[in-house]
């Protein structure tokens, strides 16, 4: 995933919270395990992100089945569903 951030031009920052699991932070082309405000905000099971990663889950049907919920700005997550994808 770091390969993927660093080479994107993401330029936004957005945080997945995995609750008691933790968060994992990628502001522009880092990314980190401390938590920190960030544009958007994805909550989810660890378990369901890294299905994401894998490319197992899609983002779309996650989101409308409740898997996934999105606080702040929904363009930001959108934009990261190209990254991941």
């Amino acid at each position: 995933m770091k390969s993927r951030v660093a080479s994107s031009g993401f330029d936004r920052s957005v945080k997945f919270d995995t609750g008691s699991d933790g968060v994992i932070v990628i502001d522009g082309a880092t990314i980190s395990n401390t938590d920190a405000p960030t544009d958007c905000t994805i909550k989810l099971s660890l378990d369901d992100l890294d299905s994401l990663i894998a490319g197992d889950l899609n983002p779309t049907m996650a989101f409308m089945t409740g898997k996934i919920k999105v606080e702040g700005d929904m363009t930001v997550a959108m934009a990261l569903s190209q990254l991941i994808g």
